[in-house]
């Protein structure tokens, strides 16, 4: 449904739009994924499956809302919505269309390439244009913000005094990086990057065509998406990420659902129920796997108030919001499957036994389920460009300075999609990559920016300060074992399920480029970035071995799903 934030209006009546031969209206700003939402079509695509999948992530990641656009098959969480446009649901196979060619446009020289407009990127591109160097700034997003800062899209009114503080500081930080005069080119998507040891080469394809982008110095801020949490009906239309809830919301003023149950772990999940309940959304439940904070928690919660008193302010606020709304919080337990025939109706949770297995079940009707269980960085194109990696905390890290250089030497890699850190510590690296990334190519720092760059590294030590803190607070209950059971689908895109990988296992398959070969996991829309964490962890498993740097799928170019016209255009 439709709904109203502080300080962000609608500045049009609405258009006529149609999907699957049925009228639907739109707005503008509003992305083609809010459109559908907003008119209850959740079914947006067939799978191999044979049933129906809607939106996921909301941030072009997994895939799961493709629909045909004009005869077109398009991402609609990266679609904006247009007068007239004609949609249909995707099919599980789709035919290659006949496209026009791909305008091939000139290549641009620059000095950095930053790729990613959210906190690292923007600190990170604005840091360096402010030491006189020319950059370029690719995102695939229509504006500025990536996925924590969020930007209402271009159809909307905003009023700079009545809008949060999260909206004001992302907009605040990509005007300034524009006024530093950093070149942005959104809609962008980097499928493509090279290098000869001394500079880089980007292929970059958009709307207007196909093009390279060349630079002495390349800094990667491509932030993280969520983890997947793989249970009985997690494929549902209606089951969502928390980012992409919050993304509607946010960014097209559009609510999941009416009857929305919020799951997994973290802050995100709270600040997102928070955001439901002021827009009128009932919050039938907000689950949570970490213990309920206690006295053995008081010297985590003590380091927060410390580094970041604004942060933990707005985290209580939060809370006495959901309790005055009477939303149900309960901590040690988790979701453990979706029911729904063709879409979400019921979730069902449970708390976490001294075993670590589930207790006793309880159901809740709803509409939407909203599920945040931790991040992945999306590092692929730093793994594809050579730079070395570590697994740490159950994740493949970069390994990089904390200025973010890497082991290649004329590349970068800031904020989430290196290593997961959150908003404060990429704002705080981005400035310290431009900084060193100017250092490397003009020498000396002009004094202000190099006052900026000795504060940012004082700012990153109470941010990760902060992290270690929070994650000491929201530690998970470990649970034993899998909630997937046999026919649950790990691989969302190709529909590959639990019992088939456990089977292949089983048989001595015990690497994942084989799991990926026997099975078609991996081969799909999102080229393995759900699914892969997921084989990983089951391959350690079965073998006894930890993973190591070459154990994930190998990034290979295309990195985003583009048309064969725009690569033959590149």
């Amino acid at each position: 449904m439709r709904i109203d934030l502080p300080g962000v209006t609608r500045t049009d009546v609405g258009f006529a739009m149609s999907f699957a031969g049925r009228p639907v209206t739109g707005f503008a700003g509003e992305s083609v994924a809010a459109v559908l939402v907003n008119a209850g079509e959740l079914v947006l695509r067939g799978s191999a499956a044979g049933d129906g999948r809607g939106v996921h992530c909301g941030m072009g990641i997994c895939g799961e809302c493709a629909v045909v656009v004009d005869g077109t098959v398009r991402r609609a969480c990266m679609t904006a919505a247009a007068a007239g446009m004609t949609i249909a649901p995707a099919p599980a196979r789709a035919a290659a269309a006949a496209l026009d060619p791909v305008p091939t446009l000139p290549d641009i020289t620059c000095d950095v390439i930053v790729i990613g407009a959210g906190p690292a990127g923007l600190s990170a591109a604005r840091m360096a244009a402010r030491c006189g160097l020319q950059v370029v700034c690719i995102d695939e997003r229509a504006k500025a913000g990536g996925q924590y800062y969020k930007q209402p899209g271009a159809g909307f009114a905003i009023d700079p005094r009545r809008v949060d503080t999260q909206f004001a500081d992302g907009a605040a930080l990509a005007s300034s990086a524009a006024r530093a005069g950093v070149r942005c080119l959104f809609g962008a998507t980097a499928w493509l990057a090279e290098h000869d040891g001394e500079a880089v080469r980007v292929a970059v394809s958009s709307e207007a065509g196909a093009m390279a982008v060349r630079a002495r110095r390349l800094i990667i801020a491509s932030g993280a998406h969520e983890r997947p949490w793989p249970v009985p009906g997690w494929t549902l239309p209606g089951v969502m990420t928390t980012g992409g809830a919050q993304t509607l919301l946010r960014s097209g003023l559009t609510a999941p659902g009416t009857r929305v149950l919020v799951a997994g772990n973290g802050p995100l999940n709270v600040q997102l129920a928070h955001e439901l309940v002021r827009a009128g959304v009932t919050v039938v439940a907000l689950v949570e796997q970490a213990e309920a904070p206690g006295a053995a928690r008081i010297g985590a919660a003590l380091t927060m108030a410390a580094t970041a008193p604004d942060l933990v302010g707005d985290g209580l606020r939060q809370l006495a919001a959901l309790r005055r709304a009477g939303v149900v919080r309960l901590n040690r337990h988790v979701l453990v499957r979706v029911e729904g025939d063709v879409r979400a109706q019921a979730a069902v949770v449970a708390p976490i036994g001294t075993d670590g297995r589930p207790g006793p079940e309880r159901r809740f009707a709803v509409d939407a389920v909203c599920i945040g269980a931790g991040f992945v960085p999306q590092s692929e194109l730093a793994r594809a460009l050579g730079c070395a990696h570590d697994w740490r905390d159950g994740l493949l890290a970069v390994r990089r300075d904390d200025d973010g250089r890497t082991s290649v030497a004329s590349v970068f890699v800031a904020g989430d999609g290196g290593g997961l850190g959150g908003a404060r510590v990429a704002l705080a690296q981005g400035v310290l990559a431009g900084a060193a990334a100017a250092r490397d190519l003009i020498g000396t720092l002009p004094s202000e920016e190099t006052h900026d760059a000795r504060r940012a590294t004082g700012q990153l030590r109470r941010a990760r300060r902060f992290q270690a803190a929070l994650w000491d607070l929201f530690a998970p209950v470990p649970l034993a074992g899998t909630l997937a059971t046999a026919e649950t689908l790990l691989c969302r895109c190709e529909s590959v399920s639990h019992g088939t990988i456990a089977a292949l296992l089983a048989d001595g398959v015990a690497d994942i480029g084989s799991l990926k070969r026997a099975s078609r996991a991996g081969m799909g829309r999102c080229q393995g970035r759900y699914c892969g964490p997921l084989l990983m962890a089951m391959v350690a498993e079965a073998t006894g071995r930890p993973p190591g740097d070459g154990d994930g799928f190998a990034p290979r170019p295309p990195l985003r799903p583009v048309s064969i016209a725009a690569i033959a255009g590149a």
